[in-house]
């Protein structure tokens, strides 16, 4: 029933889409929605929101830092009527994963679950390189209609101090599933969906957790969160989108979730188009939509280079996982970690 819209990525807004999309015929859900952060909500627009327009208080604080209580109820309703159409076209047990920021993931998980969804756990995508985004107050200091000892003074008391915004580490991904019909073996034998293949193995042959990693941290970290390093052209150098999420992640939960080559993967904010290259990649059919035209064209444009030359796109089902006694990885021990494997051998 979803002929036309198979292996086809769809330009408008999702809550008009999606209707279109038949009852009951998609395995997974796999997306990156709009955070809702300071413009960045249903119909944000990237160059707009990256124009000093939308800079609020400093003229160089990015787009997305200013707080206001109205984001997260807003974010709510508008994400408990995706939801609710994602419900609708996701067969019996068929799982719903989304990404979100650790600041407003409550109000996604809320709305997916008070939708009717099953809360079945929450991954975390873990990584080390991101901006500190807490700011020093010198320059509302400096602003102060005082004399400039009590403004030195109070940059004395202040110094380390700062807004309350501490560095992220780490993306939270609802894991989310449609309830199954019967038993999980009845509904398994029935749509192919709703179990895990505990096969995919993450780090060093570890059973899959909901803790992955796309960069190298530590041997611990590494020997059991980590999945294959993204190839750094997968992106590719027309790739505008400011968030591009690592394919080998996308591909990580698609073979996690789906069984067999018939399964579809449906993407309704799929940006530049991540999620459709893994389920490509993996043999699945998909379905994307987005609400930019610009990223729409990037990801047919990367979808069309696959067609010509899938080994550019070199993820985890084609390169080596990083183990933990290959020569190449290199990790730093502290001098107490050191000293501690001294004191105990």
């Amino acid at each position: 029933m979803n002929g036309k819209h198979l292996n086809k990525i769809i330009h408008g807004d999702a809550l008009q889409i999606l209707p279109n999309i038949a009852d009951n015929t998609v395995d997974l859900v796999l997306t990156d929605p709009p955070y809702f952060l300071d413009k960045m909500d249903a119909g944000w627009d990237e160059k707009k929101v990256s124009s000093k327009k939308y800079h609020h208080v400093v003229k160089s604080l990015p787009a997305g830092m200013k707080f206001d209580r109205e984001q997260g109820k807003n974010f709510y309703k508008w994400y408990y009527k995706i939801s609710k159409e994602i419900l609708r076209v996701l067969k019996p047990g068929g799982f719903f994963f989304s990404f979100s920021s650790p600041r407003l993931y409550h109000r996604m998980v809320c709305a997916i679950d008070d939708i009717g969804f099953f809360i079945r756990d929450s991954f975390i995508w873990l990584y080390t390189q991101n901006q500190p985004k807490a700011m020093s107050l010198n320059h509302f200091i400096d602003k102060l209609n005082e004399n400039e000892q009590t403004k030195t003074n109070l940059k004395k008391q202040l110094l380390g101090w700062k807004t309350p915004q501490i560095k992220s580490c780490f993306e939270p991904i609802v894991m989310a599933q449609k309830e199954p019909e019967g038993t999980f073996l009845e509904n398994f034998r029935k749509y192919k969906v709703g179990l895990l293949n505990t096969d995919v193995k993450i780090g060093q042959d570890m059973f899959p957790a909901n803790v992955v990693s796309t960069d190298t941290i530590n041997e611990v970290v590494d020997k059991c969160f980590l999945i294959s390093k993204p190839d750094k052209k997968e992106k590719g150098n027309f790739n505008i989108h400011k968030t591009v999420k690592p394919l080998s992640l996308c591909e990580h939960i698609i073979k996690l979730t789906t069984y067999s080559d018939e399964a579809v993967v449906l993407d309704p904010f799929c940006g530049s188009g991540t999620t459709l290259v893994a389920a490509k990649i993996l043999g699945r059919k998909f379905i994307g939509i987005d609400i930019n035209k610009e990223y729409i064209e990037i990801a047919k444009l990367r979808i069309e280079e696959m067609n010509g030359d899938v080994t550019r796109y070199n993820i985890s089902g084609r390169e080596k996982q990083l183990r933990i006694c290959d020569k190449k990885a290199v990790y730093k021990i502290s001098r107490k970690s050191k000293q501690q494997l001294l004191i105990k051998s």
